[in-house]
């Protein structure tokens, strides 16, 4: 019985440690920042140029512009959390290719940009590249794409901003949601910070939407894909790739999906 108790309290005071570990590094467990700053024709965007915003609380941000030519939507690209936009760069060209215009941000600590990423900064910066764009264009031609993680920054700017639609690749319900799935014997909804609940926004979102999501994805399962666009409002379209997994709908007609959608706004 000793020998079990002995057991018992080094597997207790080791889960306890896990935890306090997880929870101090929690946000270097979700972010995976390129911090190196590349310009967009190193990267091969050479139609892009670098642009230095700055958020309201006072951080530097770099962006990559594309103006969008005479009647064409302007498209403001917020990417996932590992890496950096020049592992973007052939989705923006299949993007602008029909003169539709991009501004792709690099977050707080990705790409160049100051500061640390986290829940609050990241929507202030998507906010700060929403306002450089807004005295550009009108907003009815302004279009947010959100990929993975970005989907949660997408989706908390177009819950109180105006834009003319909504494109979400691998999208979730909440970023909790996604954590407490890949570690079950952890209070993840207890514990994280940085939660991203889409899942308590979307329904504010009053322009049309479009999802995009692989039935093959593990990394942010379909199924909370699902339960965001069944709280969406209309219009909402759902566009399923069997074959997909989280960073590959490209290559099964993903950009198709998001040329027909586009085609269908009204940004005017």
């Amino acid at each position: 019985m000793t020998l079990v108790k002995y057991l018992l309290i080094v597997l207790a005071a080791g889960y306890v440690g896990l935890l306090a570990l997880m929870f101090v590094f929690q946000r270097t467990l979700m972010y995976f920042p390129d911090t190196v700053r590349k310009a967009p024709r190193e990267a091969g965007l050479p139609e892009a140029q670098e642009l230095t915003l700055q958020s309201t609380d006072g951080e530097n941000l770099i962006a990559w512009y594309v103006p969008a030519r005479q009647g064409k939507p302007l498209l403001i690209y917020f990417q996932g959390n590992a890496g950096g936009l020049d592992l973007r760069v052939e989705r923006f060209r299949k993007l602008i290719a029909d003169g539709s215009g991009l501004l792709a941000l690099c977050y707080r600590g990705y790409g160049g940009s100051s500061g640390r990423p986290t829940e609050a900064g990241l929507i202030s910066d998507a906010a700060a590249a929403y306002d450089f764009v807004r005295t550009q264009y009108p907003a009815k031609r302004i279009v947010l794409f959100g990929e993975s993680l970005g989907s949660g920054v997408a989706v908390a700017l177009a819950s109180d901003h105006e834009v003319g639609g909504l494109v979400l690749d691998a999208p979730f319900s909440s970023a909790v949601d996604v954590g407490a799935a890949a570690y079950p014997l952890i209070p993840v909804r207890w514990t994280m910070r940085d939660t991203f609940r889409s899942d308590e926004r979307i329904a504010m979102v009053a322009a049309p939407i479009l999802i995009r999501h692989g039935e093959r994805d593990s990394i942010v399962p379909i199924r909370f894909s699902e339960r965001l666009f069944a709280l969406a409002r209309e219009p909402k379209h759902f566009v399923r790739f069997p074959l997909g997994e989280h960073s590959d709908l490209d290559d099964y007609g993903g950009i198709e999906a998001v040329k027909r959608f586009l085609a269908e706004l009204p940004l005017h």
